[in-house]
Formats: C-alpha cells, structure tokens, sequence
C-alpha cells in the first residue's frame, strides 16, 4: 500500500521534482563556477602583490657634466720673505738705540749709535797722517826734477802716501760703521741691545723681516713632484685667522729633500700688504693636481666590483642594468667617469647592494648631488 502511493506521488510531481533538480543542479555549478572564479582572482591578486613587493627600492643619481678636481690639502708654514739679523760690525758701546720693536723702518734708518769717540780719534789721526804723506810727496817730486834726492826715494814717499790714504779709508769706514744703519725696507721685529750694551763686532743688534709679502713653505712628497711643477697659483687657508682664504703663486721648488721626511720643500709666494699673516703661522694649502671642466663622476661607493671589472647599475625603464666602466682620477668622494657613462643617465646609488643586472626596480627618489640625501 505504502509503495503504491510513493509512486503515485512521484507520478503527480515529477515535473515538480525534475525542475526542482534541475534549478538545483544549475545553482551548485554557478557556485562552484563563481568559487572557482572567486580563487583565481584572490590568487592573481595575491601574485601581483607579491610581485610588487618583490621590487626593490632604490635611489637614483642623475650624471651630468660639471667640474671635477683631484686635490690634495697639504699643511704649511708662513715664512718671512727676508729674515735678516742685523750685527755690529765695530766695537763699542751703544749710546743711542733708535728703535723699537714693531717698528717700521726704511733702507739706511740709523737703528742704533756706538759711541764714536775712539773712532773720530783715528780717523782725525789717519788724515793727519794722509795729508802729511800728500805733502812730502808733493815736495819730493820737485825735488826730483831738481835732481836734489833719488826716484827711489820719491817711490817710497808715493807708497807710504798710499798706506796713508788706505788707513785713513779705513778710519772713515769704521767711523761710519758707528752708526748701524737698516741694509732694508722692513719691520724691527727683535731687538737684542740697550744704551750702555757693549757690542763686539758680530753681535746681533735687532731682528729685521720683510712680510709685505710671505713664502708658505710646504712638503711635496716625491710622487706629487711632477704635478706640483705644472701649477702657478695654489688656494692657502689659514685657521688663525677665522679660515681666511689666500691666493698664493708658485715661486719655488727646492731641487733636495728634507733628509728626515724626504720631502721637497715648495715655497710659494703670498702678498701680505694687510700683515696679518704672521711668519710660522701654519696654513693648509689646496694643490690641485689635475681637473676637468666637464667631466662625469659617480660617487666611490656606487661602484660594484664584478668579475670583468668595476662598474655601476644604471636604471632603465625601471630595469637596473650593469654597466663597465674606466676610473680616472679622484674627487673627495667622487670619481671620474673616463668612460662607460653618458650625461643624463641615472645611476644607482642606494639599494645597489642587493641587485641584479636586469632585475625591476622601484625608484623611489632621484637625486643630482649626494648632499641631496640629507635634505
């Protein structure tokens, strides 16, 4: 009875039953069609992000031309152009020192007087002398035309008038000594004597230096030589006075070296008009050894070391790519380019490290000076 009436049931309903199936069926295959769906896209999303973070950020400097130098900072030392020690050149005592240190003086400026009375004492006796000499002379030689006395006898009388003459120069000439004169234009730096000081002949009166204009001597060392001989002007700094800058010129570079550095002592020339550089002052000079106007450069650290050479990683198209390059000289942090670069193209200077040649990049920043790093 029971299977009569399932059958009977079926028989009523089975277009019921059937579309019911049938808008079942077609749900669950547009779930699963919309899940499958669904997880395609979640894991395309999810590989494109993963792609993304995959990138590694980098910064990029643009290379353009502009002046490189390669310069070495050497230290110095300020030198009087003259340093002359004044000496007595007679004996005596000083009685009237003219002078005082930090006193400009001329040519012939009398510095100091010995006391001349010795001195004019011999000289007044040595002209004495030379006019008695003159006169016998001048007798004797009428004499002899008179034939009164011999030549020979006129001969001694013209040498002994000689010897006369000869004294008494040299009277006058250390009479005058007496006086001790400045041999130059220049500043009284020290003074070693006092009125009443009894000098012998070759000892120091004062100090004498000329420093309208300086020498700074500086140390080349023997590989800088040759690039040293082809400058004229060097860039002089001198912290003593606040970082005050100079401009000196080449003067001269000594052909031997200071046996204990081994270095050739250049000396190059500073007008010091104002005077306030002072002799052993210490200076740092800037030698320029060579420069290029408008060359390119990288900075040391950019470069990457590979098994064919040194190079860099220039960004293209936001491609990293490697790329060989020649070094030439130095600039601080910077070095030349010779070749292997065009102006205008960006090199990697951070991230670098972690890169490969052909990898995708994310540029974050791209920067024309390192300095703009660290604004």
């Amino acid at each position: 009875m029971k299977s009569k009436f399932d059958t009977s049931f079926f028989k009523q309903n089975r277009s019921f039953i059937i579309v019911f199936v049938l808008i079942l069926f077609i749900a669950i295959s547009l779930g699963l069609l919309i899940s499958a769906k669904k997880a395609s896209l979640i894991k395309q999303q999810s590989s494109q992000i993963s792609d993304e973070k995959a990138l590694t950020n980098v910064v990029t400097m643009e290379i353009l031309p502009k002046m490189i130098q390669e310069k070495i900072t050497l230290p110095g030392v300020a030198r009087p152009w003259i340093s002359l020690q004044v000496v007595s050149e007679v004996r005596g005592k000083i009685v009237n020192k003219r002078v005082t240190e930090g006193q400009q003086v001329e040519k012939n400026d009398i510095l100091a007087v010995i006391d001349k009375e010795d001195y004019q004492n011999a000289y007044d006796s040595a002209h004495a002398s030379w006019e008695a000499a003159l006169s016998t002379q001048n007798r004797l030689k009428e004499l002899v035309k008179k034939n009164f006395v011999t030549q020979s006898q006129l001969d001694d009388a013209i040498a002994n008038g000689k010897t006369s003459r000869a004294a008494l120069d040299t009277a006058a000439l250390n009479l005058s000594r007496c006086e001790i004169r400045s041999p130059m234009k220049g500043l009284v730096d020290r003074i070693h004597v006092e009125n009443g000081s009894f000098l012998n002949s070759g000892d120091p009166v004062c100090q004498i230096l000329q420093i309208d204009k300086l020498k700074i001597e500086v140390g080349i060392p023997e590989s800088d030589v040759d690039s040293v001989r082809r400058l004229s002007t060097f860039d002089i700094t001198v912290d003593a006075l606040n970082g005050k800058t100079y401009t000196g010129t080449y003067h001269y570079l000594y052909n031997t070296t200071d046996s204990m550095a081994h270095l050739y002592t250049l000396e190059i020339k500073v007008d010091n008009s104002d005077h306030l550089l002072l002799p052993d002052m210490f200076a740092k000079v800037e030698i320029i050894k060579q420069q290029d106007p408008k060359g390119l450069a990288v900075p040391v650290y950019s470069l990457i070391d590979h098994n064919s050479g040194v190079g860099v990683f220039v960004e293209k198209q936001g491609q990293a790519q490697f790329r060989l390059i020649e070094k030439g000289f130095q600039d601080g942090w910077n070095t030349q380019v010779s070749q292997g670069l065009s102006p205008g193209e960006k090199v990697v200077v951070v991230g670098h490290r972690i890169i490969e040649d052909g990898e995708k990049i994310h540029v974050t920043r791209t920067i024309r000076d390192m300095k703009e790093l660290y604004q």
